[in-house]
């Protein structure tokens, strides 16, 4: 179905572990400071604002600290100023790669995900070597403790997604087209749908799968160190990993 990968589902639960290590804070408090200086503080009028307080709430940021990065965004409080850039390559055994990152030094992150590459036996390439082997689509997750799948179906159908995603043992993912994300993200929160994560994701249109054990973990190494910089908000690829290599994983 669009917008899955077994890997997703990898990623989905790395990003719970992420959380209890602190990390996720510091990549939502950049997001709301950029949604915040991009299209400025009042939620009703900045869609991508609402969504990042959405997404800071379902990890229990305290509200003083989303508060006050809405400030520092809007220039209300002093506080870095962060840039988006996009940086694309090939990982090991010619995976495809999107990185996006949120940075205030933009000569420490490059040289940071540049060295994660040439680590990991990948490269580093240039503008649009691999975006167009991707689509944008809305993904929202929704864990299946919540509420039933013919519930969020008959929701989601009146909301205007495109998709539900039901393979994943712990989650819901609904697929949106981009134009279409906020208001069903927006319809979810106004039906009580609590959500584990609302974002616009690249989608690959074709997936490479790796059926090697050694060769998986090698480009799951430049995914994970990738994703540990506190600089980089997602990674993308067109990485899927075998059913024989994921009952190895465990």
């Amino acid at each position: 179905m669009s917008g899955h990968s077994k890997w997703s589902t990898i990623k989905h639960r790395k990003a719970a572990q992420d959380t209890k290590r602190g990390k996720v804070f510091t990549k939502l408090i950049k997001e709301l400071t950029i949604a915040a200086r991009l299209g400025g503080s009042d939620l009703d009028a900045n869609p991508r604002l609402r969504t990042a307080v959405a997404n800071a709430k379902s990890q229990s940021m305290p509200k003083d600290n989303i508060d006050r990065a809405i400030k520092k965004g809007a220039g209300e409080l002093d506080g870095a100023i962060y840039e988006e850039i996009i940086y694309e390559g090939y990982g090991p055994h010619n995976v495809a790669i999107i990185v996006e990152v949120m940075t205030d030094n933009r000569n420490r992150t490059i040289a940071s995900v540049r060295h994660a590459f040439s680590k990991c036996n990948g490269n580093l390439g240039s503008a649009n070597s691999v975006q167009y082997m991707f689509d944008r689509l809305g993904s929202i997750m929704v864990d299946k403790t919540v509420i039933d799948e013919d519930s969020l179906t008959e929701l989601i159908l009146e909301a205007g997604a495109e998709d539900i995603n039901t393979e994943s043992t712990d989650a819901f993912q609904v697929i949106t087209a981009p134009a279409d994300f906020d208001a069903v993200r927006l319809y979810l929160e106004e039906n009580n749908v609590v959500m584990l994560s609302a974002e616009v994701i690249w989608n690959p249109q074709n997936r490479i799968e790796v059926d090697d054990h050694k060769k998986a973990e090698q480009v799951i190494k430049l995914i994970d160190l990738l994703e540990d910089d506190d600089d980089v908000k997602s990674v993308h690829s067109n990485f899927e990993i075998s059913e024989k290599v994921m009952a190895e994983l465990g």
